[in-house]
């Protein structure tokens, strides 16, 4: 089937590294009933199955995690994502995919220069006052190198990967395919929409390739934070007279050299997220880096909409005044106003000890029904009570909110429901931010940061002039509605009279189906006419006259010989049959 899926053999060389690895880490299995093993050989590429789990010793989170790295860019960024479905993975996988940090050893700079020499018009050492070919760091989509403006501007020049883009194209198609199929032939991952996941993780890819996005995103969050004054401890105060340094730093995007292929930004001075033994040298207070990355980052969640969505250390600098900058928004989340609201509800339904109101939001995120029938809503109701009674007489104070993030998700994972990707991105935002908080401050609490901003936008849904919108807004709706029913009746009446109405079934797998009954049906046929042949044969070869070939009727002979054809044929289909299912 994947054969025939094939539109050219342009990803079997592809094809063949990711075979090779999958067995190198014991999922030769894996290879096989996905039919890449044979796929393969028919194109004369050699798998060595002796190498079949060479690492069969590692635990599977850890298998899984190393197969990604050694597959390459695509697999790494897919391993990314993966670590923001808190709601399909158990922590130990989320551990270890949260890993695959994007580092990866750096392209040779001859490689590099031709790039950048084809992007700038002119050769880097030539535009720049300064170019270092040695790069600052590399991860799998782009490396880094540092230079100076002829202003004494000291800038980063990120570089795409040369030559990484058709390999990530294909193994967005092969990605693509395998999700089709694991879509069609398993219902246990079919309720984890894979077709969906790789669409939008293709998405995502696509616009992280582009550097230029990158840039425009960076500039989107600075403009949210210009006159941004998070100051409410005195903790960023200026000399008299003077107007403080901003307390969040987002790096000023060069677009004069900045291109799909090239990014050129403001180079951060600063100590880097991982580097937290060095703060107290440098007059930094913990604490309150803690306070204000975390109140920086829910500005952009809740009053933005915008977020940076992959705020680990590798992305954070602390500066001094204690200020904070972050970088690499290649990957960003977006929440709408919905999606706000909704969050909301969730709080109100735990704050009024309401399950039912909890499971309504969490049924909404999921975009579908429980599995199989309401019995199943019934259970996921019974454990969201459990799950909500634990909170009861609780201040927000008193909540750890990562805690109750990742036990909710689990009820998720419990029912086969999982969470859209801008949901999954800001669960995985709001873990990260806590993990980090407690790594400045162990007593750090995110609720008691967290809590101004969600009453605020509280106080702000139910202010009398949000309630009235929005009761407007489903006033105008609902008449819309109204008005248009009898233009919809109308056509749907002309379709009826006319003989164009048409109900459409979906019935899941019935193509399937169907070819399973046609090869069945085959088979069959071949059947009856093999039995047909060896009774006609047996009759003809009792009938005296004739033309004969070695002492036999030569019409019984061939008779028999097709008999005997046909019925190989019928062993082969069937023991194939057998291999794919």
């Amino acid at each position: 089937m994947l054969w025939q899926a094939l539109t050219s053999v342009r990803d079997l060389g592809r094809l063949q590294d990711i075979a090779s690895v999958l067995i190198r880490y014991g999922f030769g299995d894996m290879v096989r009933r996905m039919g890449l093993g044979q796929l393969l050989e028919k194109a004369g590429h050699a798998l060595h199955w002796d190498d079949a789990e060479a690492y069969a010793h590692m635990p599977p989170p850890q298998r899984v995690r190393r197969a990604l790295e050694d597959l390459g860019p695509t697999f790494i960024k897919l391993g990314q994502i993966l670590s923001t479905r808190v709601d399909q993975f158990e922590p130990d996988w989320i551990a270890e995919f949260s890993q695959l940090q994007d580092h990866a050893p750096p392209c040779a700079w001859e490689q590099v220069h031709a790039q950048l020499c084809e992007d700038l018009g002119a050769p880097p050492e030539t535009l720049f006052a300064h170019f270092d070919p040695e790069p600052l760091a590399a991860g799998s989509i782009a490396q880094v190198h540092r230079a100076r403006l002829d202003d004494g501007s000291e800038v980063v020049v990120k570089v795409r990967r040369p030559g990484i883009q058709p390999v990530i194209e294909a193994d967005l198609r092969w990605l693509a395919r395998l999700a089709e199929m694991a879509e069609a032939d398993s219902p246990e991952l079919r309720a984890f929409r894979p077709r969906e996941v790789v669409r939008q993780f293709a998405r995502s890819l696509r616009r992280e390739l582009d550097l230029s996005v990158e840039g425009r995103q960076a500039e989107r969050i600075a403009l949210n934070f210009q006159g941004y004054r998070d100051d409410p401890e005195g903790d960023n105060a200026a000399p008299e007279g003077q107007v403080p340094a901003p307390p969040i730093v987002i790096p000023r995007i060069h677009w004069l050299w900045t291109s799909p292929r090239v990014c050129v930004q403001d180079f951060v001075q600063g100590l880097g997220g991982r580097q937290l033994d060095a703060l107290a040298a440098a007059g930094l207070d913990r604490r309150v880096l803690a306070r204000r990355g975390a109140r920086a980052v829910l500005k952009m969640i809740v009053d933005d909409g915008l977020f940076h969505a992959d705020p680990h250390a590798g992305n954070v600098f602390y500066l001094p005044g204690n200020r904070i900058a972050f970088i690499d928004f290649g990957m960003v989340g977006r929440i709408n106003p919905k999606r706000r609201d909704e969050l909301i509800r969730l709080l109100l339904g735990m704050v009024q000890r309401d399950p039912q109101a909890v499971a309504d939001v969490m049924l909404d995120w999921a975009g579908q029904d429980p599995q199989d029938s309401a019995t199943d809503e019934e259970g996921l109701v019974g454990d969201l009570q459990a799950f909500v009674d634990q909170y009861h007489g609780l201040t927000l104070q008193q909540i750890n909110l990562a805690a109750m993030l990742s036990e909710m998700v689990g009820i998720l994972r419990l029912h086969h429901l999982s969470l859209p990707a801008d949901l999954s991105l800001l669960f995985k935002a709001f873990i990260t931010l806590e993990g980090m908080g407690r790594e400045l401050d162990p007593a750090f609490n995110m609720v008691d940061v967290a809590l101004p901003l969600l009453q605020s936008a509280m106080r702000k849904r139910y202010a009398p002039g949000a309630l009235l919108r929005r009761g407007w807004q489903a006033v105008d709706e609902a008449l819309s509605l109204l008005g248009g029913l009898p233009q919809d009746l109308s056509r749907l009446l002309k379709a009826a009279r006319r003989g164009r109405l048409e109900i459409h079934i979906d019935v899941s797998n019935l193509t399937r189906v169907g070819n399973q009954l046609e090869s069945a049906m085959n088979r069959l046929v071949v059947g009856l006419v093999v039995a047909a042949l060896i009774v006609g044969s047996s009759i003809v070869m009792t009938v005296s006259g004739g033309p004969t070939l070695l002492g036999l009727p030569v019409f019984g002979l061939l008779g028999f010989i097709g008999a005997v054809l046909g019925s190989l044929w019928l062993l082969v289909s069937i023991s194939r049959s057998g291999r794919r299912d």
